[in-house]
C-alpha cells in the first residue's frame, strides 16, 4: 500500500498539511526563553530530490508542494488561483523555499531539517532523530552532518517507539514529539497510541504530535479516536485535523495508464497544541482545499477538545 521509505511521498499533501503544522508549532514553543527538545521518531532522510527517481516514481509532490507554489507562489511570481497565501502557509512557502536558494523548487526538506532550520542556533535548543530504515538512516546521518550542528542534532539507528522514552520528559520540562511511522504494519497504530500513553504518563505537559494516513482500514479510523481518549483522559488539550484532496478523475480515464490515486487524505493529531493552531488552521484547511482539491471526496475537517 505504502512504501516505507518517505523518499517516494516527499512533498505530498499530505507532506504539506504535516510540514505546515509542524512549523507553526516550533514557532511558537520557540517563542519562550525556556530550552526545546525535539524528538522526530520516524526521521527519513531528511532531505529530498524532487527529480529524484523515488518522487519521480510516485508523482505525489506534483499534487502537494509543485502544484501549492504554482498558486500560492511567492511575491514576483504568477498567483492564478489566491492573490495572497494566509500566514501559515505563506510561512510554510518561504521555509521551503529556504532550501531552494535558486528560486527552483528541486529540494524538498523533511520534518529534521525543518524543525532544524527553526531551532535556535544558541545550542540551547535539541533535535533527537530516530530512523530504522537502513538506507535512510546512512542517509540521515550524512545529510545532517553537514549542517555542523554539533550536538544539537543527534541521529541513531533505532526504533523511534523506544528511544523517545529516554528523552521524557526533557530537562527543561518543554518538548515536542513528531511520530509518523508509515503503518505499513498494521501494528504501528497500536504502537503509536501506546506510545502516547506512556510519553503522557512521563511527561504530561509536552506537545505531541501524529500524523496518519486516511484510508479504509478499522486501525486507522480508530487511531484519532484513541488518541482523543487518552488525551481526555489525562485532562489535556487536543486538536484533530484532516485533508482530504480527493479522487483524480484523470487517472481513472479507460485507455490511459493506470497511475493509481495514491494516498487522497490524511489527518494530524495533537495533543498539548498551541493555542494559536487553531485560527491558525481554520485559515489554513480551506486555502490548502482549494489549491489542492482535485474532485470527488475531497473536504477538510477541524476539532478541538479542552
Amino acid at each position: 500500500m505504502f512504501s516505507y521509505r518517505h523518499a517516494f511521498h516527499a512533498g505530498s499533501h499530505a507532506d504539506v498539511l504535516k510540514h505546515a503544522m509542524l512549523i507553526a508549532i516550533v514557532r511558537h514553543l520557540t517563542q519562550k526563553e525556556a530550552a526545546l527538545m525535539v524528538v522526530d521518531t520516524h526521521a527519513g532522510a531528511g532531505l529530498y530530490r524532487l527529480d529524484s527517481d523515488f518522487s519521480g516514481t510516485s508523482g505525489e509532490a506534483a499534487d502537494g508542494v509543485v502544484k501549492l507554489f504554482a498558486a500560492l507562489a511567492p511575491a514576483g511570481k504568477a498567483r492564478p488561483l489566491i492573490a495572497e497565501p494566509v500566514p501559515m502557509l505563506q510561512d510554510y512557502l518561504e521555509t521551503i523555499a529556504g532550501f531552494n536558494p535558486d528560486g527552483q523548487l528541486k529540494i524538498y526538506p523533511g520534518s529534521p531539517f525543518i524543525v532544524q532550520s527553526l531551532l535556535r542556533q544558541d545550542a540551547r535548543d535539541k533535535l533527537k532523530l530516530f530512523e530504522m530504515h537502513p538506507t535512510d538512516s546512512k542517509a540521515l546521518a550524512a545529510n545532517i552532518a553537514q549542517l555542523q550542528a554539533g550536538r544539537q542534532v543527534a541521529v541513531a539507528r533505532a526504533d523511534g517507539f523506544e528511544g523517545m522514552k529516554a528523552f521524557l520528559p526533557p530537562p527543561s520540562r518543554r518538548g515536542l514529539v513528531l511520530i509518523d511511522p508509515s503503518y505499513e504494519i498494521k501494528s504501528d497504530y497500536a504502537k503509536v497510541s501506546a506510545s502516547i500513553q506512556d510519553a503522557l504518563k512521563r511527561f504530561v505537559t509536552g506537545t505531541y504530535v501524529v500524523w496518519y494516513p486516511v484510508i479504509p482500514r478499522p486501525e486507522a479510523h480508530d487511531l484519532p479516536r484513541r488518541l482523543k481518549t487518552l488525551a481526555n483522559q489525562a485532562g489535556k488539550s487536543w486538536l484533530h485535523a484532516t485533508l482530504a484532496i480527493g479522487q483524480d478523475e484523470a487517472r481513472n480515464v479507460p485507455g490511459e495508464a493506470d497511475r493509481g490515486q495514491g494516498l487522497t487524505a490524511s489527518g494530524m493529531f495533537v495533543i498539548n497544541p498551541p493555542h494559536t493552531l487553531r485560527a491558525a488552521l481554520q485559515a489554513a484547511l480551506p486555502q490548502l482545499l482549494q489549491v489542492l482539491g482535485r474532485g470527488k471526496g475531497q473536504g477538510q475537517t477541524l476539532e478541538a477538545g479542552a
